[in-house]
């Protein structure tokens, strides 16, 4: 972690978590993949261990705070997500913006605000530009990297890092989730600091993030078979489209985007309401749908959200439509009712599930390329680090 970033937790610790997580038995042969980009699929249980326990200590969350947040591509995905975690958990009001427009917008309607720049590599040029704006406008910065001599983070007031680890294919993967995982400790810490969460409660939160990675690792192989049944299914398929509400509406556009970067066809992730307002029009039984249909029995807005894409499903259905849900395991028959596929993930929390149902999208984008002969590891056109405006 980047030496000029000495926040502690002011409201006091956390209580210590509970005993580290059992570790699956190692074998002996380590698996082979074929590509960089299936062995990073697969490594973010450990991308998920490292983040959190780089960034917390004895129950403390280092993170500050955030307001604005500035980033491009997955980087800006992860902060969609961010904001509705920040604003839910920690009530704080957070904008999103693309790097690309950040400084063309005028200036701050905060007095005070704090800007978020995420980005993998840390060098790429949209949200350097964009950090230097905000401070020329006199704002203070807070860089999330994956790299730590970055020049995003050198230039930063503070800097929070993810432990991913190398990423070598060009599509982000492992880093996607890290930097999720780093902005809900994010959520947590504002909490705690700004308003007033309780110690146990904020460990409990805790302890459900340091859950995901064991069930990452239980899930992630069926994931993969699934995953590459649906993209032998909808193999010639030339448009695609991913329906997801609240926080899960930044998975569908990630789900999109991971797609169309590493198999050249177009794909759109919307909001699941806005299906009935155009878009509906391309439905038909030649397009594949993803549709994010899990849901938290525990919180009312989650069961809100998850009744009404059951509509939507239903609406899909009646119409001709392919639908391919991600769901909770528990409602895997009810959704099966309505969707031509179900991929189930564990139970989570509603902020914790996007952790979970990224990676069957990111194996079925994975698979589909492959089997188009698409080079997964290094598309045409990308680059990891965007390095010119």
């Amino acid at each position: 972690m980047n030496d000029g970033w000495k926040f502690r937790n002011r409201c006091g610790t956390i209580p210590p978590l509970m005993p580290e997580q059992p570790q699956p038995p190692k074998t002996s042969a380590a698996p082979v993949f074929a590509h960089s980009m299936l062995r990073e699929i697969y490594e973010q249980p450990h991308a998920i261990r490292e983040t959190i326990s780089r960034n917390t200590a004895d129950g403390a969350i280092f993170p500050a705070a955030l307001q604005p947040i500035v980033a491009s591509g997955s980087s800006r995905h992860a902060g969609l997500a961010g904001e509705i975690m920040l604003e839910d958990l920690a009530n704080v009001s957070v904008d999103v913006e693309y790097s690309s427009e950040y400084c063309y917008r005028s200036t701050h309607a905060d007095h005070n605000p704090i800007v978020v720049v995420i980005t993998q590599s840390g060098e790429t040029a949209d949200t350097i530009a964009a950090q230097r704006e905000a401070l020329r406008r006199g704002a203070k910065t807070v860089a999330i990297s994956n790299v730590a001599d970055a020049t995003i983070v050198r230039e930063a007031s503070a800097a929070l890092l993810t432990y991913a680890g190398i990423e070598r294919a060009v599509p982000a993967t492992k880093s996607f989730t890290a930097q999720l995982t780093l902005l809900y400790l994010l959520a947590l810490f504002l909490a705690r600091k700004r308003s007033g969460m309780a110690p146990e409660v904020a460990a409990r939160h805790l302890r459900s993030l340091l859950e995901l990675p064991a069930g990452i690792e239980a899930s992630v192989d069926v994931w993969n078979t699934q995953a590459e049944q649906c993209a032998r299914r909808y193999q010639r398929a030339k448009t695609l489209m991913f329906l997801g509400r609240g926080v899960h509406y930044a998975i569908a556009r990630e789900g999109a985007l991971k797609l169309k970067e590493i198999s050249y066809v177009q794909a759109e992730g919307l909001p699941a309401g806005e299906l009935r307002h155009g878009p509906n029009a391309l439905v038909d039984d030649k397009l594949p749908i993803f549709v994010l249909a899990t849901r938290d029995p525990s919180d009312p807005g989650s069961m809100l959200r998850y009744q009404k894409t059951l509509a939507i499903l239903e609406y899909l259905k009646g119409r001709g439509g392919k639908a391919i849900a991600i769901a909770v395991a528990a409602d895997g028959e009810e959704v099966a009712s309505l969707a031509d596929r179900v991929i189930t993930v564990p139970a989570a929390s509603e902020l914790l599930l996007p952790i979970l149902e990224v990676v069957p999208l990111q194996l079925f984008a994975y698979h589909f390329a492959v089997l188009n002969g698409a080079n997964v590891d290094n598309p045409r056109n990308l680059v990891k680090a965007v390095i010119s405006e």
